[in-house]
């Protein structure tokens, strides 16, 4: 049907890719980065924040300003100045001014959300300059946000042409001199197009954060390459069987290639659904978005791809001159023919030696710590990340995130009390002793105090960064030791607020739910490849060289930034600590993606198998079919990716890292050997399907065999 409309296919894609160039170029003003946690503890002390100091948590500015040898009285009229630049954003007040080693510290309070917030930094600066601050500095998560979007904007176009000029030289090198080499482009930029129009209206409704573009367009091209050149080989191969009318061999190649498509996209897509499981808008966002991937993807296979092969015709599909690495003919001698042969010889010691070489790279799992977000690691040369490069200086990492205690005395005008004023003191100074706390700053009026006089707070700066397991250990001790209005009158409440107890309620969180959606991703998988492979053993061993791949980029991430490998070649951080986000991403990504490969591969070994191969023939069937294009693909997805390392924010650094590495180790070590090494040992029971599983399958069983005989 695709052929026969294909006029009606393109003109249709070609609508979606101006629709999703407009969208994209609209879409930052709706993205954010936020991490709060909707129902915690935190979020309820945000609320009393937003609805009784009338002030947004991630709408905060800071500013800095540095002087020299001033008299108090020039203090003061810094501070005036200071004053007078906020007076001329709506909403905004000076929460707090300190002066401490040559600087002033101002928190400026506003009761924007962050996206909004963050579209008057630039108003907040000027006004600055225009009161005679011109060395003042503005940071926060709304001048962060200000300052890093164009950044992002640049790393994605500085990817986007890495990855397509890699994509191409590979494309070439792999499938030679062909108007073929073209279609994954076209294939990648429609479903990016269509991916990006979809995240643009999903963003009118639902909170989706920053980073969305570039995971959207960089694993989008990569993925679609991956489809569309499995697809392309496989009409290659049919082509060469087959001289008869070329619309048949698509449709026939639809019926091998696409369903392995739709298999892989459903493992991919199903993987990433159960991150809207996590109760965290965060981690939801990229779930919504890391969805569209292969679906449009998908949706490009099954219309645009076909549509493509038909328009081109046999000859433009073949290679010209140089045919290209991965060729139309499957050599008796080629190299994965003869790395099967090679493998089935000596089955048990490759198997431990490449578990063993897997479980050594995943020994850095015992390192790993995770943390909320990365805030110092952002370009050093934006004014924000100046700021916070003084701040850190001057008073300690953990004044950039100060947690704030809200007390809630129950009524109106009670904190005017000089009882409840001597017992806020009396509290400050209890959490002062704390050798964590660097200092705490409160008083009787605003905006410490509520307009009302029934709340009051305490602003708590810690000495360690967000996420370390020192400042978690003070959320700890602040929720279970000051927490409870023992020596406040009846019915006082206290709740903790700010990005410490934001972050640990974060992790807390994820960490609860993560085990669970890993349980039912297992799950989803296995269900759908005992349809795909028709066995029962298959996928077991599928799910269990998948975790292998996880576990080692897991390990090799965290050893990477930690011991700071690649620092000067590459330009990546130096951390401590990985973000929690990119772990629960990484793992359905990866898990998603290592299931393309086995399924590429198993595909062709059951299509062997039931063509009546024996278990080591099928073997070396699918894997000298398929290891040349499951390579390819493999290293063109990681050139994709390198826009993510090659960029300027830990985050997608991790993620770009994580993701290589995985997709790398994956597709070499594991399905070029581990997995054929543990086909031959398994034997038989590969395809072994019992007639009961069958029925509720709905597939036809495969009954154990007698024992094959090794020739």
């Amino acid at each position: 049907m695709v052929i026969r409309f294909r006029a009606i296919v393109l003109i249709t894609w070609l609508a979606v890719l101006g629709l999703g160039i407009l969208a994209g170029a609209h879409l930052n003003s709706h993205l954010t980065t936020s991490l709060s946690v909707p129902g915690s503890q935190s979020a309820k002390a945000d609320q009393i924040l937003e609805s009784a100091f009338h002030e947004n948590v991630e709408g905060s500015f800071t500013i800095l300003y540095k002087f020299k040898n001033a008299t108090p009285t020039q203090i003061e009229k810094y501070k005036t100045e200071i004053t007078r630049a906020v007076a001329e954003i709506p909403t905004a007040r000076v929460a707090q001014v300190k002066a401490l080693g040559g600087v002033l510290f101002a928190s400026i309070s506003t009761s924007f959300d962050l996206s909004t917030a963050a579209n008057f930094t630039g108003k907040l600066r000027a006004a600055l300059h225009k009161y005679g601050l011109r060395e003042a500095l503005v940071s926060g998560p709304p001048a962060i946000k200000s300052d890093v979007t164009p950044i992002l904007g640049s790393d994605l176009h500085r990817g986007e042409i890495v990855a397509l000029g890699l994509a191409l030289i590979l494309l070439i090198l792999f499938l030679g001199f062909s108007w073929a080499i073209f279609i994954p482009f076209l294939f990648g930029a429609a479903a990016i197009s269509l991916a990006i129009g979809l995240v643009y209206v999903i963003a009118q409704r639902v909170l989706m954060v920053i980073y969305v573009p570039n995971i959207v367009e960089l694993i989008g091209l990569g993925l679609a390459i991956d489809y569309s050149l499995l697809m392309l080989h496989r009409l290659r191969h049919e082509s060469r069987l087959d001289d008869g009318d070329f619309n048949q061999v698509i449709v026939q190649t639809m019926e091998t290639a696409g369903r392995t498509v739709a298999i892989s996209g459903a493992s991919v897509a199903i993987g990433l659904a159960t991150l809207l499981l996590i109760p965290i808008p965060f981690v939801r966002s990229l779930g919504l978005a890391g969805i569209l991937i292969p679906l449009v993807s998908m949706a490009a296979a099954f219309t645009l791809q076909p549509a493509l092969f038909s328009l081109l015709g046999r000859s433009r599909i073949s290679s010209h001159l140089f045919n290209g690495l991965i060729t139309e003919h499957d050599s008796s001698e080629g190299f994965f023919r003869r790395l099967a042969r090679w493998v089935i010889k000596r089955p048990k010691s490759i198997f431990v030696a490449t578990v063993l070489v897997l479980l050594l790279g995943a020994s850095g799992l015992l390192s790993l710590q995770v943390t909320p977000s990365s805030l110092t690691a952002i370009p050093a040369s934006l004014e924000s990340s100046k700021a916070l490069s003084i701040i850190t200086g001057k008073a300690g990492v953990g004044s950039i995130t100060p947690s704030q205690l809200i007390i809630d005395l129950g009524s109106k005008g009670s904190a005017q009390s000089v009882t409840i004023q001597s017992q806020v003191m009396g509290l400050s100074k209890q959490i002062l002793k704390n050798p964590e706390v660097f200092v705490v700053a409160t008083d009787k009026s605003p905006p410490f105090v509520d307009s009302t006089g029934r709340y009051v707070r305490l602003y708590i700066f810690g000495r360690h960064a967000l996420g370390t397991s020192e400042t978690n250990r003070l959320v700890t001790i602040l929720r279970t030791q000051f927490l409870s209005p023992a020596n406040f009158p009846k019915g006082t409440k206290i709740y903790l607020a700010g990005a410490p107890a934001q972050g640990s309620d974060l992790v807390s969180r994820i960490l609860h739910s993560a085990p669970w959606v890993a349980l039912l991703i297992l799950l989803l998988t296995y269900i759908i490849l005992l349809r795909g492979f028709r066995s029962i053993i298959l996928p077991v061993k599928a799910i269990l060289l998948d975790l292998f791949s996880i576990a080692f980029a897991f390990g090799s991430t965290a050893l990477v930034f930690r011991l700071g490998w690649g620092k000067s070649l590459l330009g990546l951080y130096r951390l401590d600590q990985i973000e929690i986000w990119v772990l629960i991403f990484l793992f359905a990504v990866l898990f998603g993606l290592s299931m393309d490969y086995e399924v590429f591969i198993v595909s062709r070994m059951r299509e062997a198998k039931d063509a009546g191969n024996s278990n080591e023939d099928a073997i070396t069937a699918g894997l000298s079919q398929t290891g040349g294009v499951v390579s390819a693909a493999a290293i063109i997805l990681v050139g994709a990716l390198s826009g993510f390392i090659w960029g300027h924010f830990a985050g997608l650094q991790e993620l770009g890292v994580g993701l290589a590495i995985g997709i790398l180790i994956d597709a070499t070590i594991i399905r070029a050997l581990l997995l054929p090494s543990a086909m031959v040992l398994l034997g038989r029971w590969n395809w072994w399907l019992p007639e009961s599983i069958a029925r509720l399958a709905k597939v036809k069983a495969s009954p154990l065999e007698e024992r094959e005989t090794r020739p």
